[in-house]
């Protein structure tokens, strides 16, 4: 079986946050990075700190290479407007900040600012992580990665206001699946979120529990095609499903990205999979776990990344050939293959 490494919190963590805060309590000018296709835990990691440094009197720019526009449900956390294209990145920025990207393919095309940066900080929670940037604050036991930059910001000694509260707020309870999977510390961060002025239900009902009318019919299709394998993983089972190119193009990533919340349920199987078409030979993937499975090593075997209960990866091919690869990785006998192009 391939190796694959899984990060672990480091004793240092404490010295490295202070690090990251010292760093953007003095920058001027910062860029804070989200990963492609991003969601409420980048976004809300990125836009949390960029409020707090725009208004300390900092410029300060939020990016992320793919889509060329935010989620849909996500533009009110920007109430500063520090969201710019891409290209409007600098070349060689005084500070670059990436937060939740598992590894730096993870911020697609703007991944080269990392090496032309003054200085570069990286804050992720992803097991898969394989630690970048001059100052690493990672942790793959926290939750979510606005859990870190929570703590970022506490040695910042920044009080929270609600518009950075609704940020961290948003990172965690989507990351958590509504708590589900949050700590005790996660549920003390919630309360203070709370008592800054968070009302969740306005905040989290457009993220998680909204969607046009005609999603359903295309949502009906993709469970249609489901099919329900009991004897791979090892005999865990594997539920999967793909949304095909059509689908992808005319849905917002809302929509597409809450296949797999209705897929992993399938109670026969300890493995989830949805295959998003995003070329006519090209596929992401996201994978969910029961918890007897890791799925973040099984998407590292697949050039992707993530946690013990939820990873994703990208790769090219056709569908069946990725659902091939899917279960060679999550077979326990697992030899690495070569990749299809």
């Amino acid at each position: 079986m391939s190796a694959v490494r899984v990060a672990t919190a480091s004793p240092l963590l404490p010295e490295r946050v202070a690090a990251a805060a010292a760093l953007l309590l003095e920058a001027r000018d910062v860029t804070l990075l989200s990963h492609v296709q991003p969601d409420a835990d980048t976004l809300g990691s990125t836009l949390a700190l960029g409020i707090v440094l725009r208004r300390r009197g900092a410029s300060v720019r939020v990016a992320f290479a793919a889509p060329d526009r935010m989620p849909e449900s996500l533009l009110p956390l920007d109430v500063e407007h520090l969201v710019v294209a891409a290209a409007a990145v600098p070349e060689r920025a005084e500070l670059v900040v990436a937060c939740d990207a598992a590894e730096p393919a993870r911020l697609g095309s703007l991944a080269g600012r990392l090496t032309t940066a003054g200085a570069t900080v990286m804050i992720d929670h992803h097991a898969s992580n394989p630690g970048f940037g001059d100052v690493q604050v990672l942790d793959p036991g926290a939750e979510a990665t606005v859990v870190l930059v929570h703590q970022v910001l506490a040695a910042m000694r920044v009080p929270l206001d609600v518009d950075v509260a609704r940020c961290l707020y948003a990172g965690l309870v989507t990351d958590t699946r509504g708590f589900r999977t949050a700590g005790a510390a996660a549920h003390r961060m919630a309360a203070e979120l709370l008592e800054a002025g968070v009302d969740p239900e306005p905040l989290v009902g457009p993220i998680m529990d909204a969607h046009p009318y005609g999603w359903f019919a295309a949502l009906g299709r993709a469970l249609e095609r489901a099919v329900l394998e009991p004897a791979a993983a090892g005999g865990h089972g594997l539920v999967h499903t793909v949304v095909p190119l059509a689908d992808v193009e005319r849905f917002r990533p809302e929509e597409i990205d809450s296949v797999i919340d209705v897929v992993r349920t399938a109670t026969e199987a300890g493995v989830a999979a949805v295959l998003k078409q995003v070329g006519e030979r090209r596929f992401t993937a996201s994978l969910r776990s029961r918890g007897d499975v890791d799925v973040s090593v099984v998407a590292a075997r697949l050039g992707g990344g993530g946690h013990r209960a939820a990873a994703g990866f990208t790769r090219n091919g056709t569908a069946e050939e990725v659902l091939a690869a899917v279960r060679a990785a999550l077979d326990p006998a697992y030899t690495p293959r070569p990749r299809t192009a």
